[in-house]
């Protein structure tokens, strides 16, 4: 073969990988313009349908929001900051703060299509975990 169709097949091969890339990436974006913070996500493609997982430790369920739509996900609610719980109350010097807390947000936009009617979530051990069935195909 020469250099020149072995250069042109390889430039193709990386277009065609770019290519592919592009539909399988999830993406997530912030949807607000509201200061917040993000928390961590995963997120899987499984059979026939998405697992995402939020690290949402210290955040209680009724301060959660999601909404499913069929190309996108979209969670936000509230964390209350980690304080001390002293009694009597007292002073408390601070040495270290990484911990985020306030508004929090997080949009996944899904590569193929959901049925958010059968979306269901679950929370245990400090991970919100979200099940996200695919949409059924006639």
């Amino acid at each position: 073969m020469s250099d020149f169709i072995h250069t042109h097949l390889e430039h193709l091969e990386r277009q065609l990988r770019a290519l592919a890339g592009e539909f399988t990436r999830v993406q997530t974006v912030r949807f607000s313009a509201a200061p917040c913070w993000s928390p961590a996500i995963n997120v899987y493609r499984c059979g026939d349908r998405f697992i995402v997982c939020l690290d949402l430790a210290g955040v209680e369920r009724q301060h959660v929001s999601l909404q499913a739509e069929p190309d996108r996900l979209r969670i936000s609610g509230r964390r209350s900051p980690p304080e001390p719980r002293l009694d009597p109350p007292q002073p408390v010097q601070v040495l270290a703060m990484e911990i985020d807390y306030g508004p929090f947000e997080r949009e996944v936009r899904l590569p193929e299509a959901i049925d958010p009617d059968r979306a269901s979530a679950e929370q245990r051990d400090g991970w919100l975990w979200i099940q996200l069935p695919l949409e059924a195909r006639a």
